[in-house]
């Protein structure tokens, strides 16, 4: 599982500059029934835990010494650096389902693409999916050395889910498919969007703001 360590913050406003002057990031936990706590830790060990577990993998977070599971569930950054200045985590109960959105992966080869000439569009990136947290699965193969034909097409319910993982979407819903070379095609990118969590919103609208106040006057 993929850890962080952080501890309470008692730094407010513009006085957050300072923090990531020497290398921290500020944010805040909320969720699970629990009151938002804001919290700051190492920004370098953050980004790392961001690259490789993203917005839907556990991560076990440890506020002074007490362990919860998170996700990893907003993080803002700055719009020249493209650094993080202010991350949300979200508390998660092992017994309550979580709807996230996780990548798709696409392996092998296609022989309707390598034979005959054919173009793969990817019509899915990321697939919401219901889970617990602990079957929550870092990312979904997609095999697509199944699109023999031109008119091929993979289906959400082709694909192989984890144990305890349902799709969100119809099953009838297209991941990829082949087209003919030529032939316009749109190809639909779904953004990150973990809006199904219920989450509690309490202090958390009061947070954002001296965040973005902050990263104004620290950039």
């Amino acid at each position: 599982m993929f850890k962080l360590i952080a501890r309470k913050r008692d730094v407010w406003g513009k006085k957050v500059a300072s923090l990531r002057a020497r290398g921290e990031l500020p944010a805040v936990v909320y969720g699970s029934q629990k009151e938002s706590l804001a919290i700051i830790l190492n920004q370098a060990e953050f980004q790392k835990v961001l690259t490789q577990a993203g917005e839907s993998s556990i991560v076990s977070l440890t506020i002074d010494g007490q362990g919860q599971d998170v996700l990893i569930h907003e993080v803002q950054t700055n719009p020249l650096s493209g650094l993080p200045i202010h991350a949300d985590f979200y508390i998660v109960s092992q017994d309550k389902e979580l709807e996230v959105a996780v990548p798709l992966v696409f392996e092998g080869v296609a022989p309707a693409v390598k034979d005959l000439g054919g173009s793969l569009v990817k019509v899915l990136h990321e697939l919401e999916i219901r889970a617990l947290p602990k079957n929550l699965p870092h990312d979904i193969v997609v095999d697509i050395s199944s699109l023999i034909a031109l008119d091929s097409q993979i289906l959400i319910k082709d694909l192989k889910l984890p144990l305890g993982v349902t799709s969100v979407l119809e099953v009838e819903e297209v991941v990829a498919a082949i087209t003919e070379a030529g032939e316009e095609v749109v190809e639909e990118t779904a953004p990150v969007d973990l809006s199904a969590i219920e989450v509690e919103k309490k202090g958390k609208q009061e947070e954002v703001t001296e965040e973005n106040e902050t990263a104004t006057d620290g950039k």
